[in-house]
């Protein structure tokens, strides 16, 4: 006896094919990407002022990938093409060789009391810090770093040497303590020409601590930065 065709069951949801990556609904997050792509197509001349505000409004009113990414499809950001960044290296352990001189650019002491460096001033390739049944707290967090590599030399007897540095420096620390704490937290910045803090110590019944302050960076490589950007814009605009 035949038996008649029965009707295909409907697929689950789980069975449904997946939408197209283009179909799917944008965020926020792919939005904030794309106007990234745009500043830079900007600051590079690849996108005079009025299509990038044309460009920037159609983002804002775009509800799926697949519009997002009509936006940026003739640059070179949207084929993979980004711009190469330069290869990461992490700063030596020790000082470059004569670079750093034998005396002391400026001496901090403290004995039986306090005494500090912080605010705007401007660091020196090399200061020394004794603390003896006192404490010194040295603060680069707002330094001016006019030199590339910076060496403090901590001596703590029954004493504490505090040094703060700012999150985008590189710092060292090589010491060591009896019956005290030498303590230098390694941290190494992403940008090339940034400064490097080496911190050289011992403690005797006492304390050396080296940290980076949380929150502060050095303006100066901040405003290196910021300068190279608008001199793209004023390019640009001057055209």
């Amino acid at each position: 006896m035949d038996l008649q065709k029965q009707p295909a069951a409907p697929q689950s949801a789980a069975q449904q094919p997946a939408p197209a990556a283009s179909a799917l609904r944008a965020s926020d997050a792919d939005r904030d990407r794309i106007a990234d792509i745009l500043r830079e197509a900007l600051a590079e001349g690849r996108l005079d002022s009025d299509e990038h505000a044309e460009r920037v409004e159609g983002v804002l009113r775009a509800k799926t990938v697949g519009e997002l990414e009509v936006f940026i499809q003739d640059l070179p950001a949207a084929h993979g093409h980004r711009r190469q960044t330069p290869s990461y290296s992490p700063a030596p352990n020790r000082p470059t060789e004569g670079a750093i001189p034998a005396e002391a650019d400026e001496n901090v002491v403290a004995v039986f009391s306090a005494a500090m460096r912080k605010g705007r001033w401007r660091a020196g390739r090399r200061m020394h810090a004794y603390a003896v049944f006192g404490s010194v707290e040295i603060d680069l967090s707002e330094a001016i770093f006019e030199y590339q590599q910076v060496v403090i030399k901590a001596i703590s007897v029954f004493g504490n040497v505090e040094i703060r540095v700012p999150e985008n420096v590189s710092l060292r620390g090589t010491g060591g303590g009896v019956l005290g704490n030498f303590e230098v937290d390694t941290l190494d910045s992403l940008e090339p020409d940034a400064p490097v803090v080496y911190v050289d110590g011992w403690a005797v019944l006492g304390n050396i601590e080296a940290k980076p302050k949380r929150g502060k960076l050095v303006a100066d490589i901040l405003d290196r930065v910021q300068r190279k950007v608008d001199k793209s814009l004023r390019k640009h605009l001057d055209r």
